[in-house]
């Protein structure tokens, strides 16, 4: 009776520390949820956010593929016209040999025609002939001469003409080679500038998501220990309450034992003060408590399992079914090849382009149908050389390697798809 009443005295004494305690604890916890919701609101905003850079980068990703299109392009007209002023240069030194030559056979002529005082000693040849035959056969020598001398000035002015048009072609197109170069390099700038805002964008939106999800874990950690320790609390005030309504039920019946000796007693004292025929009265009972490279594969693509080479020289960054990030969860379904940007991407097997656009966490990407329900996947590129409905033959350029879609680094995402689901990449290509 005395532990009863002394862990009912108990019970009373620290039922309102732990009561408290309890209201402290809950005002934490709601003050815990009040942020935590302030945080997602905070969260989906980001999210938001983030959705339209990711909206902005599309675009930009897109620009950068058109404008990585336009410098190839330009490249290869910067060659044309590199092979034409070779051309040119060539032609001119057979003009300028030419003209060396001609230069020559008319300085022969004309020391021989103008010798001994050439003009005057025609004269006399002319005025000093007495046989008519004889006459007329050295006029005609002399017109002969005369007509041989004129042909080669024309000849000669000939050469320096086309050789002034060749020099004019030349210094042409050595003017549109500068303006293509300075076309070439303003347009590299330019998309050096967007890469550059691209990803400063992206590292702030990464760094503040990154610190607002860290920053809400740790709340909602804070929220479950809360949660736990309110728990204990509930469970140890029921029990305490519990503890004390038994000790007062033992407290009540110890109470009622002691009443019952007591009438007892008195009964029995009342019987020894009576006589003995006095009828006996009846006595009260209580009762008991109760948790590649290489040849490309021409055959079926069902029957190219092993046979296929790969779509980039790399190495491969990540495997088939390797864990993605940080999430357990989240598994590869695809590879991973390290490329340096601009490196053609070429097609693993002949098929049909079925896609080819800018796709959120794709980047520039690249989809052929191979028949049967096969299809090939290549992402995360920099420019796109085939459009939606081109066919391409096996191993031919249908994009170059980039890091579009939000990667840090250049590099080719990779996978095929049988019937819609993903089968291993490395199954499919020659190791």
């Amino acid at each position: 009776m005395l532990r009863a009443l002394i862990l009912l005295a108990l019970s009373c004494l620290f039922a309102p520390a732990f009561a408290d305690e309890r209201a402290q604890t809950q005002q934490q916890l709601d003050a815990t949820r009040q942020d935590i919701a302030e945080l997602k609101k905070m969260l989906g905003k980001l999210q938001e956010e983030k959705a339209g850079v990711q909206k902005d980068l599309k675009s930009t990703e897109t620009d950068i593929g058109k404008l990585e299109k336009q410098v190839e392009a330009l490249q290869q007209e910067l060659k044309k016209t590199e092979g034409e002023l070779e051309r040119l240069d060539h032609e001119k030194k057979k003009l300028q040999s030419a003209r060396v030559e001609q230069q020559r056979l008319i300085a022969i002529q004309a020391r021989s025609a103008y010798q001994n005082n050439g003009r005057e000693e025609y004269l006399k040849l002319l005025l000093n002939q007495q046989n008519p035959e004889k006459f007329a056969r050295t006029l005609s020598y002399y017109d002969y001469l005369s007509k041989a001398r004129t042909e080669q000035l024309r000849a000669f002015n000939e050469t320096l003409r086309q050789l002034a048009n060749v020099e004019q072609d030349i210094a042409r197109q050595q003017e549109q080679l500068l303006a293509q170069r300075a076309d070439l390099d303003s347009r590299r700038q330019a998309l050096v500038a967007e890469r550059s805002k691209r990803q400063q964008v992206l590292a702030k939106l990464n760094s503040d998501l990154k610190a607002r999800d860290e920053k809400l874990q740790s709340r909602e950690q804070d929220q479950a220990d809360l949660a736990k320790v309110l728990k204990t609390i509930e469970q140890t005030l029921a029990r305490q309450a519990r503890e004390a309504e038994e000790a007062r039920q033992r407290a009540l019946l110890a109470r009622q034992a002691e009443e019952k000796r007591s009438r007892e007693q008195a009964l029995a004292s009342a019987r020894d003060k009576v006589p003995e025929e006095a009828p006996k009265k009846a006595r009260t009972i209580l009762g008991p408590v109760v948790s590649s490279d290489g040849a490309s594969y021409g055959g079926a693509f069902s029957a190219a399992r092993g046979k296929l080479p790969w779509p980039v020289n790399g190495r491969l960054l990540a495997r088939f079914g390797d864990t993605r990030g940080n999430d357990a969860r989240a598994k590869w379904d695809g590879v991973m090849i390290s490329a340096s940007a601009g490196t053609q991407v070429h097609a693993v097997h002949g098929g049909r382009v079925v896609f080819a656009d800018w796709l959120r966490g794709a980047g520039l990407l690249v989809i052929l149908d191979h028949g049967n329900g096969y299809l090939s996947l290549y992402g995360h590129n920099q420019s796109l050389l085939k459009s939606a409905g081109d066919v391409v033959k096996a191993g031919e350029a249908i994009s170059t390697v980039g890091d579009s879609g939000g990667q840090d680094s250049a590099g080719l995402y990779f996978a095929i798809r049988q019937q819609g689901r993903p089968t291993d990449p490395a199954q499919w290509c020659r190791g």
